[in-house]
């Protein structure tokens, strides 16, 4: 077949949106996208085969097909459920408890409940429908999304796992020991943010209890309770914060309450909680699961040159302002604020060794990052990203800033040697003094301050 031009809104899984303020909180089932590829079909049946008919759930099977013949997955499947199988067609609204498997040489989303096909297209030189499919199902179901990755050879889906998951919803990834080819789903278990790797079978088991969990389908509650309501001495709300404050040393009071909210959901849905209180209780028991929270609230969403734009200009307008007021033996001083995993901060620097190549010299330069997340920090300081992280990196680029190393890629040492990325809380730690320039991309403001 030959998909319909893509009208749709574009998913692009190599530009990180804010999936908080986008991701529907009332879809009104979840939606459960399962990624395979290489021996793939064997973990799909085996997840199938042993799921009940009424989990309420609908399941989108995307699978890598060859785009020179006709599929017959639906058929195939059909032996092994008492679901309905459908491939899938244009503008197909999708229904609970049927399986739905994308169509050969086709790209596709979910948009206000309702597939949308077009033309595969290639996404950082590979084609990668699990991303596309994730991307769309995290703004689309909010935290009714699920993602799945099983068996498969390429990287596919990991960036989706983010996606779903910073929306408030649940990720599984096939384990090592079940896959037929697990390049697939370790590299989404890499990514840190697929919650359960599992066997196909036990990820049907875990399925079908959370489709059985009254949380799933009231979520709202925890949320209006928690936006509507300042904690009060002695409720579970206040009860968390001051154990995140013991924890970590930071107080979430006057955090964005809706952030607070939905990450609190998505652990209590992982747990199966019904109640904060019983959250409260669980965190009281289980120190690991406070700072758990703790770097789930924080969750980093970030990418090299995320706003091209913005990194244009930098060189165009403010470097060149700055290299006119400075003597060749004065340093460059430049703090990137909330710098989360690094990709701002080495986006920054490429500019620089970049914008100071054809002048005969270079001044010292001084990039002072900071994040008040360890996890991210310790990730900036390795300067190490999975080859489908490194979106918006060009091949010269990619070529000439970065080391191929066994499974991804390493910021060369000239690069780390400018940066300098330290813990720093913003709310009660003095700033930075003596700067030329501040940048705040990573908190969605995209501004540079010179």
């Amino acid at each position: 077949m030959t998909p319909p031009p893509d009208n749709s809104p574009k998913t692009n899984t190599s530009e990180p949106m804010n999936l908080e303020h986008l991701a529907k909180t009332d879809a009104p089932f979840p939606v459960v996208g399962i990624a395979a590829s290489a021996g793939g079909l064997e973990a799909f049946t085996d997840l199938i085969r042993h799921l009940p008919t009424d989990t309420g759930m609908a399941f989108v099977l995307i699978q890598h097909l060859s785009p020179d013949y006709e599929s017959l997955l639906s058929e195939i499947l059909s032996r092994f459920t008492e679901m309905p199988v459908s491939q899938v067609q244009d503008q197909m609204v999708v229904e609970p408890n049927q399986i739905y498997v994308i169509p050969p040489n086709a790209q596709m989303t979910l948009v206000d409940g309702i597939f949308n096909l077009a033309p595969r297209q290639k996404i950082q030189g590979h084609y990668a429908p699990g991303d596309v499919f994730f991307g769309s199902l995290a703004v689309d179901r909010g935290n009714k999304a699920i993602a799945v990755v099983l068996s498969g050879m390429d990287g596919d889906g990991s960036q989706g796992v983010k996606a779903v998951k910073e929306a408030g919803g649940v990720t599984f990834a096939q384990c090592e020991a079940t896959a037929r080819f697990d390049r697939m789903p370790n590299t989404a278990v890499a990514t840190g943010s697929v919650d359960f790797v599992l066997p196909p079978q036990t990820i049907a088991t875990e399925l079908t209890k959370l489709s059985r969990s009254p949380y799933l389908h009231r979520s709202e509650a925890i949320e209006i309770q928690i936006v509507q309501e300042s904690p009060q001495p002695g409720d579970a709300l206040e009860t968390i914060l001051a154990l995140l404050r013991t924890t970590t040393g930071i107080d979430f009071t006057l955090y964005k309450p809706t952030t607070i909210a939905r990450r609190m959901q998505r652990r209590m849905l992982l747990y199966k909680f019904e109640s904060l209180k019983d959250y409260a209780q669980y965190l009281q028991k289980h120190p690991a699961e406070v700072q758990a929270l703790y770097e789930e609230i924080l969750i980093h969403v970030t990418s090299f040159f995320r706003d091209p734009e913005t990194f244009e200009q930098l060189k165009t307008q403010v470097l060149p302002t700055l290299s006119q007021n400075k003597m060749a033996s004065t340093s460059i001083r430049i703090w990137v604020a909330g710098c989360s995993t690094g990709e701002e901060v080495y986006s920054i620097a490429i500019c620089l060794l970049e914008f100071f190549s054809d002048r005969a010299t270079m001044p010292p330069i001084q990039i002072f990052a900071t994040d008040i997340s360890e996890a991210a920090l310790n990730k900036a300081r390795a300067g190490f990203y999975l080859k489908n992280q490194l979106g918006g990196v060009s091949p010269a680029r990619l070529n000439r800033f970065f080391v191929p190393i066994s499974g991804g890629y390493q910021i060369s040492s000239n690069l780390r040697e400018l940066c300098v990325f330290a813990r720093h809380n913003l709310g009660s730690d003095p700033p930075f003094s003596n700067l030329d320039l501040i940048s705040c991309l990573d908190f969605g403001q995209k501004e540079l301050f010179a």
